[in-house]
């Protein structure tokens, strides 16, 4: 994720300032405290703003509230500042009663959604269902989803949106279906370095996260720690890429702090860049 880099670099520069002024290493720790403790209100304050325009365009594409929303991974409070991302949007229409149903993919291999999104959910009060992610189509088909809400590790120059694998099948999804499908990110998510989603680099992550199915202890058959049961034969291959790349014409908008991009473009994300650049100098 580009702003979980920012933020490490702020950090290690404020680290680095302190020593540079004479201050020991006490000192320095306490300024990198400080700028990680300032990033999290950054995004805390990010996260509401985010919140309250989501909700507005959903309210605005979908009229008369009572929305039907399908996510994927983890966008909540236990991977960002204050309320999160796209799980925000969903929260401020829950708690407008906006919200009749969140369908939460379960996400594999890791089942972020299983595991995080839908104790989120549930700790919220909301009214949420789990899914298979190969279930989704049929949700679709059958009418149910009125909108998606995603997250984003990075968003390139273009518009192109690398995020959990499985997003983009989702995009092409609602695309024939005619669904909304909306990415909601901090603007410190866009690259203007990044020229498209090609030249997003795409971690591939271990075969066994396919191969093994997590047990709830953590440790395998034999005993060893991040182990876990085979449900593939042993010496299966499998392809795990962490990440996908939904490109930028499949994205209907994308909800930041800063205002609302749509239709999606590398000029109006540079203006959207450099309008909160100006403001944060300011």
């Amino acid at each position: 994720a580009v702003n979980l880099a920012r933020g490490v670099r702020d950090a290690q520069e404020a680290h680095a300032a302190a020593l540079a002024a004479g201050g020991d290493e006490r000192t320095a720790a306490a300024a990198a405290l400080a700028a990680a403790r300032a990033l999290h209100r950054e995004d805390a304050e990010a996260s509401g703003r985010m919140a309250r325009k989501g909700l507005a365009l959903l309210d605005e594409l979908v009229p008369g509230g009572q929305h039907r929303v399908l996510t994927h991974c983890n966008t909540g409070a236990l991977v960002s500042g204050g309320e999160g991302t796209a799980f925000a949007v969903a929260l401020a229409a829950h708690r407008e009663g906006k919200l009749r149903r969140l369908w939460v993919d379960e996400t594999r291999p890791l089942l972020q959604g299983a595991r995080l999104t839908a104790y989120e959910a549930a700790r919220a009060g909301m009214a949420y269902t789990l899914l298979t992610d190969n279930a989704a189509g049929s949700l679709f088909a059958a009418g149910e989803v009125d909108a998606v809400l995603i997250g984003a590790d990075r968003i390139a120059a273009d518009g192109s949106v690398a995020n959990k694998v499985g997003s983009y099948p989702l995009a092409v999804l609602a695309r024939y279906h005619h669904v909304p499908f909306i990415v909601v990110a901090p603007v410190t998510t866009i690259d203007m370095d990044t020229p498209d989603g090609a030249a997003i680099e795409v971690e591939q992550r271990s075969g066994h996260e396919v191969t093994e199915a997590i047990l709830p202890s953590g440790r395998g058959a034999g005993g060893e720690t991040g182990g876990g049961v085979p449900i593939a034969p042993l010496g299966t291959q499998a392809y795990n890429p962490a990440f996908d790349v939904t490109p930028p014409e499949l994205v209907t908008a994308v909800v930041t702090e800063w205002g609302v991009v749509s239709p999606v473009t590398e000029g109006a994300l540079d203006q959207l860049c450099s309008r909160s650049r100006q403001v944060s100098m300011s």
